[in-house]
């Protein structure tokens, strides 16, 4: 909703000035379609051709994340963190091998089964069992399994951030494709110099909608559209985090409610629960 809420501030407010000034929206939407035709088929074409099919996909699958809110609330991470705690409470009372199931068989676990908004995101599961299936085998020590993890994160992160490389880049090439758009225009005029000035006018007024096109497009439109993805990969790298720092400590032998304030910490501020919070969450889920 912001997302589209920002649109319209933007595309508002720069056209209401231009009208308040006194322009003609009848040249805009007389050039409109010649003019985006120029510049989003050459852009999309050149995106096309510059990332790899898998990157095309993944911008796909993201782009509709981008108009719907943030899913990293606080009520998911208190849930993220009451499923941790739960797991090394069990740890601590039964031992390590009394995971073993709830880890191969998650799905159907009835711990996991009691955070749906967790158990339902196949890639924190998947990432949370596998850790959780190596201190099983008992084949690493701390410090291996957080350098694993830590290039397990390093490669979702730069996976995760194609999406959001590949439209900030688009961006950056869309005033250069407003130029070319621009450019065919002022051939074009050039092709007519012997018409009125009036015609001449209308005409040079159209090849300059293109400049303005390229430039509203890449820096009201796309760009901030990139700008965004970025901040979801960064919110959804921070889980991982969470995570691997609650995992940890708890391996190096602290407590469970000491282990949970680990993975608190390092949370964002925005998200982040209180102390108070978290323990009353805890207490009531168990």
């Amino acid at each position: 909703m912001n997302v589209i809420i920002g649109y319209v501030i933007t595309l508002g407010c720069i056209f209401g000035a231009y009208i308040v000034h006194g322009g003609n929206m009848t040249v805009i939407i007389k050039a409109l379609p010649t003019e985006m035709l120029a510049i989003l088929g050459g852009a999309i074409g050149a995106f096309v051709v510059s990332n790899q099919g898998k990157t095309l996909k993944a911008v796909k699958a993201a782009l509709p994340g981008a108009f719907k809110g943030s899913k990293y609330t606080k009520a998911r991470y208190m849930e993220l963190l009451s499923l941790l705690y739960e797991i090394m409470v069990k740890i601590r009372k039964e031992g390590l091998m009394a995971i073993e199931n709830d880890v191969e068989h998650p799905h159907d676990s009835p711990l996991f089964s009691k955070y749906p908004n967790i158990a339902n995101d196949h890639h924190v599961i998947e990432f949370l069992t596998d850790y959780l299936r190596i201190m099983v085998s008992g084949n690493l020590n701390a410090f291996e399994i957080e350098n694993l993890m830590d290039n397990e994160i390093e490669t979702h992160h730069h996976e995760a951030a194609m999406p959001a490389s590949a439209v900030t880049k688009l961006g950056d090439a869309l005033p250069a494709f407003g130029i070319v758009a621009a450019v065919l225009g002022v051939v074009n005029t050039m092709g007519s110099v012997g018409q009125p000035p009036a015609i001449l006018g209308g005409m040079i007024g159209s090849a300059l909608v293109g400049t303005f096109l390229g430039i509203l497009l890449a820096y009201g439109v796309v760009s901030p559209l990139g700008s965004l993805l970025e901040q979801k990969v960064e919110d959804s790298t921070k889980e991982f985090q969470c995570i691997k720092t609650t995992l940890l400590a708890s391996l190096q032998g602290y407590a469970p409610q000491s282990a949970i304030e680990f993975g608190r910490k390092v949370l964002y501020s925005t998200e982040r629960p209180s102390f108070n919070e978290l323990e009353q969450h805890v207490k009531g889920a168990k």
